[in-house]
């Protein structure tokens, strides 16, 4: 999993602010027992004594007799102290271990990412793809009864059995996300549900602890001019995220301004994912003629032969709903 740099920065801010809190919380409790129980904190000075008396029975002959001596008292002391707050406070409400029984709170086993971390990049990408995405969106928005049942003879079949097996499709993809799932190609008319569908499987493979980066067309080619001609730590770090990211979702392609920056920039995006075989997914109102006609013929060809093309039909949803 590849987590971007900033939301990994993000994380361990959110840890440890967390951190911060259960400590002083848990010092706070401490004392409302200190206060209730006075032979709590008589205990506690005497765990502290004894800490010290072990360390000393190590260097001292006969050090073993003592040492067991001292941790039987040990025992009977920490023993005393559970019952002493089990019976006057609720279950568990003085934790005496770290914020994370693993990592201490330090987010990291070793080189490993913690699961407490992991789990709060996740959330840090959710909130970034919610509000890329404009909203949190499941696969049970896609309604099919929009699409008409009737049978289209431009396509052998109606619309609804044609984004039927589209979205089993996506499902199916996000479902079963592995950075070797390859690429989709979304094309069809505006309205059809590929920016739902496209929202729905970023959510999905985000959630699964896939790094997922959800761009528009717009703003990625602009972030990518600004690296190139204007380059500075901001654009370094947005360009790391779109490079590194387990899936890449390209939005309305065709929809930023047409030039020759924009199709060396999408020939060197979808090149370098397609060598590194790193998957994603472009969803654009162009058909494969239109984007050879406004782009090159070498990025037709590469989305032709690299990406399984799911090709969107029906009417406007946005207009049907309106009616």
């Amino acid at each position: 999993m590849a987590y971007s740099a900033d939301i990994i920065r993000r994380a361990r801010r959110q840890l440890e602010s967390q951190k911060t809190e259960y400590e002083a919380m848990q010092q706070s409790r401490l004392q409302e027992i200190y206060e209730k129980i006075p032979r709590v904190r008589e205990i506690d000075r005497l765990l502290r004594s004894t800490m010290v008396q072990a360390a000393q029975a190590a260097f001292i002959q006969g050090g073993i007799e003592e040492m067991e001596r001292v941790r039987q008292e040990n025992q009977a002391l920490r023993q005393e102290r559970r019952e002493l707050i089990a019976n006057a406070f609720p279950p568990e409400y003085l934790q005496d271990g770290p914020v994370c029984e693993y990592c201490g709170g330090t987010g990291y086993i070793g080189r490993e990412m913690c699961t407490c971390l992991a789990e709060l990049c996740r959330t840090e990408q959710r909130k970034e793809l919610t509000l890329l995405a404009a909203g949190e969106h499941r696969f049970a928005e896609f309604s099919l009864d929009y699409y008409p049942q009737q049978i289209d003879p431009q396509y052998g079949a109606s619309p609804r059995a044609i984004m039927s097996r589209i979205l089993t499709i996506c499902r199916d993809y996000a479902g079963n996300f592995t950075v070797n799932s390859g690429n989709l190609l979304f094309n069809g008319n505006t309205g059809l549900g590929k920016t739902l569908l496209s929202a729905c499987i970023a959510g999905e493979v985000g959630e699964k602890g896939f790094s997922v980066a959800y761009e528009s067309a717009p703003h990625l080619f602009g972030k990518m001019e600004r690296d190139r001609f204007h380059p500075d730590e901001e654009s370094a770090q947005a360009m790391a995220k779109i490079n590194h990211s387990d899936l890449l979702i390209l939005d309305d392609l065709g929809t930023e301004l047409p030039g020759s920056f924009v199709n060396a920039a999408l020939y060197t995006l979808v090149n370098d994912r397609l060598l590194a075989g790193k998957p994603m997914i472009i969803s654009t109102n162009l058909n494969v003629d239109e984007i050879r006609q406004r782009y090159t013929p070498q990025i037709a060809s590469r989305l032709q032969g690299s990406f399984q093309l799911l090709p969107f039909v029906g009417q406007d949803i946005r207009v049907l709903k309106n009616k």
